[in-house]
């Protein structure tokens, strides 16, 4: 009876585990302005001499920056791998980032792209309809310094285009 019991509970966690894999990211599933961004990642990849691109399935990030109740979105290829190309998407200044906010009308603008180290999206603001606010780890020039240590910066999201600049 042991022995069945155990049988039984490895085939419903091995049944358990296959119902988690992530699924395969589909980038048809955003708008045309995201899908526009995503594009870049195989651009990117053919012009420095790569192979087939592999975007992590949460390479999109669809969360409400600006505080209208719309889906805003970051795109970021941290984890984004160029077949026979290591460097492609991240270097010591971070990784390609980009922010795409839906205005009233539904379209979809990009107001930030670059390279990010590291992003934390503050908590939700308590005030309805507050814009949020990321903390970005950026590239020590940005703060007047070299690569290391790393300059935080931080920048509420609304549909106005911004980039940071060294000094």
């Amino acid at each position: 009876m042991r022995f069945h019991a155990i049988i039984v509970l490895a085939a419903l966690l091995a049944g358990h585990a296959r119902a988690e894999e992530p699924k395969a990211f589909d980038p048809a599933a955003y708008p045309g302005e995201v899908q526009k961004a995503l594009r870049y990642a195989s651009e990117e990849c053919t012009s420095q001499g790569g192979g087939t691109v592999s975007l992590a399935p949460d390479t999109v990030r669809r969360i409400d920056l600006t505080g209208d109740g719309r889906d805003d979105y970051i795109v970021d290829f941290r984890d984004t791998t160029c077949e026979g190309r290591k460097a492609v998407y991240c270097g010591t200044g971070g990784c390609v980032m980009n922010i795409l906010v839906t205005l009233p009308n539904g379209s979809v603008r990009s107001v930030f792209d670059g390279y990010v180290r590291s992003y934390e999206i503050k908590p939700k603001p308590m005030k309805a309809g507050a814009v949020r606010t990321i903390r970005f780890e950026l590239h020590g020039g940005y703060c007047g310094g070299h690569g290391s240590p790393s300059c935080y910066k931080e920048k509420g999201i609304t549909a106005t285009a911004f980039a940071f600049k060294m000094p």
